[in-house]
């Protein structure tokens, strides 16, 4: 059992500050019978000096690109009395041009985030009386987009080392009948790959819908050995990205997918008119233009995520290979009090993935040595470790943040 993610405290100021009109309980309300008992999803956002939990580029956008931006919205706010262009062609012909494989725009769906995305997937394909499979450990969101969307979830377990194989996703295919199928990769929380070779032999013994959710492909080693490559075979394969990672752009809640144009047409039946505002579209073709800068930062990353690999195997303890810019490191008898621990030295990770697990984004050459400084301490002097692995912890020296960095 995964435990319940920390609470943003945050959440509970806003839910105890008085607020004009009758007072009633969401009991009280006439909520869908399945969204009873449920809370918002949303990792914590703590205002702490190093923040490892979300997989965030930690690398802002340059000054130069910084301008470009300011500009670019300048020139959209002379026209903000009329609607966005709602088809975001302009913006689809860059993210094709970006993609290669010889994609067009009328290739490419584009959204507020990859969770719109696949909102619109599974509005076009899913829906009662159909069914989404897909592989735990992976996305927490994707049983809400389920959810949201009356489709039936159904999940089966990875193997062991959480990879995935084609006889194992087709004999969970033969079994529960999906209309849609969703792989992730690299895989989140695991940091696991499926080979595109596996994505192939699926495809062709399967009529679903196959939709490969490649958020963390550029972080890859080897980033165009990508799904992409299949989609003058396959109709019925979807790759979803986005520019949240690479691009920096968490901010600026752009996603998007390839695929056949069949596909693109069916997301503009179920998308909302104007879904995408002219300051988003003017901010994601800025990043485009300067694809070449940003993706340098992508290098350093996943360096620093292979370097990050390193020491905590070093340190003793269990981990996940990772091909990502975060990995899952553990494991831990008690993994809150691991994470209260960090939090309590400033550093906030992720509790999430297979019990016992913590997952940590790669950062700064500063935020990973004030992560490497906080944890060592913890594991040693809390006896948080499973059984048999205290020995072979080496401490890293007292915890303490980098020079210019105050809890």
């Amino acid at each position: 059992m995964m435990s319940a993610a920390p609470r943003d405290p945050r959440t509970t100021q806003l839910q105890a500050s008085a607020v004009p009109g009758p007072e009633i309980s969401l009991a009280e309300l006439p909520l869908r019978p399945e969204l009873v008992g449920e809370e918002p999803y949303g990792a914590p956002q703590l205002d702490v000096p190093v923040a490892l939990n979300t997989n965030e580029n930690p690398y802002s956008p340059s000054v130069l690109v910084r301008a470009q931006m300011a500009a670019a919205i300048e020139r959209v706010a002379r026209t903000l009395n009329r609607y966005p262009d709602r088809e975001a062609l302009e913006l689809r012909a860059d993210l094709a041009k970006y993609l290669g494989f010889g994609l067009h725009a009328r290739n490419i769906w584009v959204a507020n985030g990859s969770n719109e995305v696949m909102t619109h997937v599974l509005s076009a394909f899913g829906g009662p009386g159909r069914t989404v499979l897909t592989f735990t450990p992976t996305y927490s969101m994707y049983p809400e987009y389920a959810r949201n969307t009356h489709t039936n979830y159904v999940t089966v377990p990875r193997k062991p080392d959480f990879t995935l194989d084609s006889e194992l996703v087709l004999q969970a295919v033969a079994e529960h009948h999906p209309d849609v199928i969703l792989i992730t990769t690299p895989n989140n929380p695991t940091g696991t790959l499926t080979p595109v070779k596996v994505v192939e032999e699926i495809l062709e013994r399967t009529d679903a819908l196959v939709v490969v959710d490649e958020a963390y492909q550029e972080f890859t080693e080897f980033p165009e050995d990508s799904a992409l490559a299949l989609l003058p075979r396959f109709g019925r394969l979807i790759v979803s990205r986005t520019m949240s990672k690479a691009f920096a752009l968490a901010g600026g809640r752009v996603g998007y997918l390839a695929a056949a144009p069949a596909v693109v047409d069916a997301c503009r039946i179920v998308r909302l008119p104007y879904h995408l505002s002219a300051q988003t579209q003017a901010i994601a073709r800025v990043a485009l233009a300067n694809k070449s800068e940003l993706l340098a930062q992508v290098d350093e990353l996943r360096q620093a995520c292979q370097d990050l690999q390193d020491w905590l195997r070093r340190t003793g303890l269990d981990l996940v290979p990772s091909q990502a810019n975060f990995c899952l490191f553990g494991r831990f008898v008690d993994r809150h009090a691991v994470w209260q621990a960090l939090l309590d030295e400033g550093v906030l990770v992720r509790e999430t993935g297979p019990e016992g697990f913590l997952r940590v984004s790669a950062g700064t050459p500063e935020e990973m040595a004030a992560f490497r400084a906080a944890l060592g301490p913890i594991i040693i002097h809390q006896g948080v470790l499973a059984p048999g692995l205290m020995a072979r912890v080496k401490p890293e020296g007292p915890a303490k943040l980098p020079k210019g960095m105050k809890k």
